[in-house]
Order: C-alpha cells, then structure tokens, then sequence
C-alpha cells in the first residue's frame, strides 16, 4: 500500500491554493471549482478541499516535508511569508543523525512541519 493522495481542508480555496503554489512550491496540478485544487508533491498528490459539510471542517492531519537541508529551506519558506511556530531543532537521534523540525501553520490553521536528518556535530 502506498499514499497517493492527501485531503487538507481549507476555507479560502483562492488563498490556500496560492500559499501552497506560491510560498510552499509545490507543483499545481489543476483545480476542480468551486472547492477543489490539486498538487504534485514529490508524486503524491495534496487535494485541497473545501470543507463539503460541516463533519469535514476542521484541520487536518500534520504533514511533515522532508527537506534535504533544514535551515536553507526554513530561510526560504520564512521569506515567503511561511508562518513557523518555532525555529529548526532536534527532536530524536536517529542511527544516522539527529532528526530535526521546524513547525509551521498554512494560512488555513493547518499545522505542518519541515523535517532533515543532520549529521551529528562531533565534541
């Protein structure tokens, strides 16, 4: 079994569509009026959706982005008017490294996370 695609739920189907377009990147695939829009996120597919009934109103599950270095791609999102909750930090050590996070909220109150394995600094 593999994802091949993921629902988040946003309000402002104009706005949600040009955050993740324009601040976060991602590759528009097309959009589907009045409530749907769709991604290309490293061959999965995000439907951003716009709430059909009141049951699905709310925000969704975190998505977490695999970035290959941490800090570049924190500098890059915050100029873009990406909203993080925290800066880059280390979260677990991993056999190959620490694992790191920086939090952020979509325009829609979604909360997601960049993440990177970095080498750990030697003493």
């Amino acid at each position: 079994m593999i994802i091949r695609q993921i629902a988040v739920v946003v309000k402002d189907l104009d706005r949600a569509t040009a955050f993740y377009r324009d601040a976060l990147g991602f590759t528009f695939l097309f959009a589907a009026p009045p409530r749907l829009a769709f991604f290309d996120v490293g061959g999965i597919r995000l439907m951003l959706d716009g709430a059909p009934e009141p049951g699905f109103d709310h925000p969704g599950s975190l998505l977490y982005f695999d970035v290959p270095d941490i800090h570049a791609a924190y500098g890059d999102l915050r100029a873009k008017g990406v909203p993080f909750v925290d800066e880059p930090h280390a979260v677990a050590p991993m056999p190959n490294g620490d694992l790191w996070m920086s939090f952020f909220n979509d325009l829609e109150g979604n909360t997601m996370a960049i993440m990177a394995v970095k080498p750990r600094q030697s003493v």
